[in-house]
């Protein structure tokens, strides 16, 4: 007798195989918003990168605990710092694995020759890698360590001496970041004399919680766990990682609801409303440590001029874009950091919305008939920056005569582009990497950071002044002070305009257990279950 299937009764055959046996080898699926720019981390800033490499296949020296903003030991078991704050010495983890993969087998464990190799790579352009393989190396870059970084020596086998020129008082925290993940010298070494540096962006390998499988672009990544991995206590609690990237956030949604995957990206407010709906989903929030900013091109035309920059910031209708496009889970940012960030200053309040004062600071500035610019919108789904909050902003402007045209790259060209300056305006969030006023500041207005995170180009000299300063001291509360006299020019120069703090939200299946909201924004799958 022959049995004969329907489409429909293949199709449902073949997504009960699929989950029948993802239920049996406990694969954890992650409805991510963007396929990364690459996985060779140092390179780039977006949280997309970090998810995809320093938070499943990398570790660092130090840690951030679990969602939490305390530096915990990682590779290093502990450090020490010099009587003067310029040297800092890590002393490694033994017996540390790097993963074993298909397109690399490791003949040793983690030495201080992996952490030396890895910072030398970044500190010089002469290194071998770096010449076989060119690259920029924004975080390091816009955090000044690539002036301040005087050299990284190996004392034995198991410690390293990290030596500064000056003082930096958010040093070990920067070392906790994704930029500064720790590479093996073997297998870098071993592509370079393959003459295929390259795959270091493409094939990523460390000691993290995660083994990186394939990737296919604009689909998924694919992940195993690290049976040998060096965390006991906070290692991965599944046997899969399944990144499937899902641009739309409505649908990324409704194949949470469909139980195609177990957790998604940040929703929107519509998606939440929809979610809350479900008895087998559950919503995590927690308060945001992040802005949604329009960055002007202070090199570019019109935007050279504080005036014209204010008088758009002003016409931007703030209340009316939070309450269209965060819902509920939005306030208004006054400044270019959160409140929850120490140093920020409460004295300092948003620009009301005034068209007629900003038309009025347009025709001081000598453009009575407005002018044309460019808006970029995200490419990707966040609540800080929709497509529908760049269409807000181009009809607000209109208002005062300015005449926008909106337009958009793929996500790694968008930043690409942007790093180059080739932008008029452009919109991008931040989320805080390291709980440091500078990280907030410095990255994104200082002169250093012009290239890399400075999306601005803003080099306001009176500022860079304040802010090197206070990065060199240790004294909080003189760092307050600067940091608040940073805030206030800011807000006199305008080079970005500060629009919402979101809520985070993390809607995931009732099944997952042990997730956790990290403060900076990136999604961590270690320590996480399936029920």
């Amino acid at each position: 007798m022959k049995i004969r299937f329907s489409r429909s009764m293949l199709a449902a055959l073949f997504a009960c195989s699929i989950t029948t046996a993802q239920a049996a080898d406990k694969t954890l699926i992650y409805c991510s918003s963007a396929s990364p720019a690459g996985f060779d981390i140092a390179q780039y800033a977006a949280v997309t990168d970090s998810e995809a490499s320093a938070a499943t296949v990398y570790n660092g020296l130090v840690a951030f605990k679990r969602g939490s903003t305390e530096v915990i030991p990682a590779l290093a078991e502990k450090w020490d710092i010099s009587a003067d704050g310029l040297v800092y010495t890590f002393h490694l983890r033994r017996g540390v694995k790097f993963h074993t993969t298909r397109f690399f087998t490791p003949t040793r464990e983690l030495t201080a020759d992996d952490v030396v190799y890895t910072f030398e790579r970044m500190m010089s352009k002469e290194h071998p890698f770096r010449k076989a393989y060119p690259a920029d190396f924004p975080y390091f870059t816009d955090m000044g360590l690539d002036k301040n970084l005087k050299s990284v020596e190996k004392v034995d086998d198991h410690t390293v001496k990290f030596t500064l020129h000056n003082l930096d008082a958010s040093f070990v925290q920067n070392m906790a970041m994704s930029f500064a993940i720790i590479h093996s010298r073997e297998y870098m070494e071993k592509l370079l004399a393959d003459g295929t540096p390259e795959l270091i962006n493409q094939q990523p390998l460390g000691t993290g919680p995660f083994v990186f499988q394939r990737y296919q672009k604009d689909a998924q990544i694919r992940f195993k766990a690290n049976k040998d991995y060096w965390n006991k206590e906070d290692g991965p609690l599944v046997d899969n990682l399944v990144f499937a990237i899902t641009k739309d956030s409505a649908v990324a949604a409704q194949k949470l609801k469909a139980g195609e995957c177990h957790i998604a990206y940040s929703p929107l407010p519509a998606d939440i409303e929809l979610l809350k709906k479900d008895p087998n989903i559950k919503i995590l929030s927690a308060p945001g440590f992040n802005v949604g900013y329009v960055y002007y091109n202070t090199e570019k035309g019109p935007l050279r001029n504080p005036q014209v920059r204010v008088a758009l910031d002003m016409a931007i209708n703030k209340p009316a874009i939070i309450k269209a496009v965060y819902g509920g889970l939005g306030v208004l940012a006054h400044g270019p950091m959160p409140t929850s960030q120490w140093s920020y200053d409460e004295t300092i309040k948003s620009r009301p919305h005034d068209l007629d004062k900003a038309r009025e600071l347009l025709v001081q500035a000598g453009y009575p008939d407005g002018f044309d610019l460019g808006l970029w919108a995200l490419p990707v789904a966040r609540l800080h920056n929709s497509r529908l909050t760049a269409e807000l902003i181009q009809a607000d402007w209109a208002k005062i005569g300015v005449r926008v045209k909106l337009n958009t790259y793929e996500w790694a060209e968008y930043l690409k582009r942007a790093r180059q300056g080739s932008h008029d305006v452009i919109m991008v969030g931040w989320v805080g990497d390291n709980g440091d006023p500078d990280n907030w500041l410095g990255n994104l207005l200082a002169c250093r950071s012009v290239g890399g995170s400075n999306f601005s180009r803003f080099c306001h000299k009176p500022m860079d002044e304040l802010l090197n300063k206070a990065k060199r001291l240790t004294d909080k509360e003189e760092r307050t002070r600067l940091y608040k006299e940073a805030q206030a020019i800011f807000h006199e120069q305008m080079p970005m305009s500060p629009i919402a703090t979101a809520l985070q939200s993390v809607p995931m299946s009732n099944k997952v257990d042990g997730f956790r909201i990290n403060p900076f924004g990136i999604y961590q799958f270690f320590g996480v279950s399936l029920k």
